[in-house]
């Protein structure tokens, strides 16, 4: 008699935990669905009130504690530091790549009108005995219609990105209150919002350790080396391309931004074709002043900047880090340059956590 109670209670146990569970899982799911449209403000909110935790610190010591005027004086500098510059550079950057876009396919199809042109063009191009120009030529129509999609496409991908980020006044100025408002919250209450969702977690102390210092390493890494540095790349680019007189030095500087996720050789596949074009147009001084430029200063940040600023932060190839950024930008827009290397590391890192948790079961490594 006595077992058969116990069994029951077991069975009744069991029951409430399985309904609990469904109803954490369900209530969750809908609540998730619910907010759905702010959680990218969210995240954002969370990642930027994290790495502007040092600050806060010190900002704190000073004021002597007062956390709310700590924070408060933070999300202004945000707006006045950050978010009004950049707004500035975003109009001026869709600006003209609208105009680029708009323009790019009028010149395309003036050269294949006129083959002569073309060949005389391709004829005065800087260093033309060490270039395939004479294999250009019978091609030309689809060489010209090549270069033309791929500088559309990346246009074109930068306005709708951008398009989308902004599509309705009311609607980004929400997005963009609920990001600050995220951030003034979790400098006031992160630290306890952190530790309460970890206290909930299943894993180990140990694990949950190593899954918030690889995020917070990446995210320091993404910043330092995709936007920091990508960032001095672009501008460096950008200023030089408006000396030469190059129309559009925004639009390409900004490219230059989104292709130093690939070392080495992001920035040279912006450069050197305009270096080419620009001394095929005769400017020859103009095109050597922008080559070395271009190829010794811009081309020695990665070599100087990168190792220093990213140092060990990043623990992830960098063929790792091209993949996920292009991915990120792909699948969130402008914000996935820094949510893609995330998703990465959070991915790398489940996977280091696997191995450990399981060690016993897996064959030995090598």
């Amino acid at each position: 008699m006595a077992g058969m109670r116990s069994a029951d209670a077991k069975t009744a146990i069991s029951l409430q935990r399985n309904f609990l569970l469904f109803a954490v899982g369900a209530v969750s799911l809908l609540f998730v669905w619910m907010i759905k449209g702010f959680l990218m403000a969210l995240l954002l909110g969370a990642i930027t009130a994290g790495l502007a935790q040092p600050l806060h610190r010190r900002l704190l010591a000073r004021l002597r504690g007062r956390k709310i005027l700590a924070s408060a004086l933070l999300v202004l500098g945000l707006i006045l530091l950050v978010i009004g510059p950049f707004s500035v550079l975003l109009g001026v950057v869709v600006a003209q790549t609208v105009e680029i876009t708009q323009e790019i396919r009028p010149w395309i199809e003036a050269r294949i009108a006129a083959p002569d042109e073309f060949s005389l063009w391709l004829s005065r191009l800087p260093l033309r005995d060490a270039l395939p120009v004479d294999l250009l030529l019978p091609d030309r129509e689809k060489v010209l219609e090549v270069a033309g999609n791929a500088i559309q496409s990346m246009g074109s991908m930068m306005v709708e990105g951008l398009a989308a980020s902004a599509r309705g006044t009311a609607r980004f100025f929400l997005q963009l209150f609920i990001f600050l408002y995220a951030v003034f919250f979790f400098l006031l209450s992160g630290r306890e919002t952190l530790d309460r969702i970890l206290h909930l977690s299943p894993l180990d102390a140990e694990d949950e350790a190593l899954i918030m210092e690889r995020f917070l390493s990446v995210t320091r890494a993404t910043l330092r080396g995709s936007l920091l540095i990508g960032g001095i790349q672009g501008a460096l680019t950008g200023l030089a391309f408006a000396a030469a007189g190059i129309p559009g030095a925004a639009f390409w500087g900004t490219i230059v931004v989104v292709l130093s996720v690939i070392p080495g050789i992001g920035a040279p596949l912006v450069w050197i074709p305009v270096v080419l074009w620009l001394g095929s147009t005769g400017a020859l001084l103009p095109a050597g002043l922008l080559a070395g430029w271009c190829g010794v200063v811009v081309g020695s940040i990665d070599n100087v900047l990168r190792p220093r600023l990213v140092g060990a932060d990043a623990k992830m190839s960098d063929l790792m880090i091209m993949v996920s950024t292009l991915g990120g930008l792909s699948l969130f827009g402008p914000v996935g340059f820094i949510l893609g290397p995330i998703v990465a590391a959070v991915f790398v890192t489940l996977w280091d956590v696997y191995g450990r948790a399981f060690a016993d079961s897996l064959p030995p490594a090598g």
